[in-house]
């Protein structure tokens, strides 16, 4: 069974991280594309579909990122969900979601895979 410390673990894991960082900006266009077609609607909150679809992005980001040597990102990601899913859940909110995914995003376009989140 391979370990941390045994060296063809760590290579494994290192390509599996740079694949995981050639995903990145694909999952960050999906995540724009649904706040996108979150804010194109007239609601507040926006429709379900549009909302869940935001909600199941950063999910997958804020359940893998961690993994892959993205921790700060997943951790944002698993607070903005939180946000999202308390939309889903109570109906109001939304107004404080989009600029915290307008930032994750940004943030993320110059570095994903930064310690400090600014």
């Amino acid at each position: 069974m391979a370990t941390p410390a045994d060296p063809e673990y760590r290579a494994r894991l290192a390509a599996l991280s740079e694949r995981y960082a050639a995903t990145v900006p694909g999952t960050m266009a999906q995540i724009t594309n649904a706040l996108a077609a979150c804010k194109a609607t007239a609601g507040d909150p926006p429709p379900e579909p549009e909302l869940r679809r935001l909600h199941e992005l950063l999910h997958g980001v804020a359940g893998s990122a961690g993994t892959f040597g993205f921790g700060m990102l997943g951790q944002q990601a698993r607070r903005i969900e939180h946000m999202v899913r308390g939309v889903l859940t109570e109906h109001t909110g939304w107004s404080a979601v989009i600029p915290e995914v307008e930032q994750l995003l940004k943030w993320a376009a110059r570095d994903a895979q930064a310690t400090d989140y600014e």
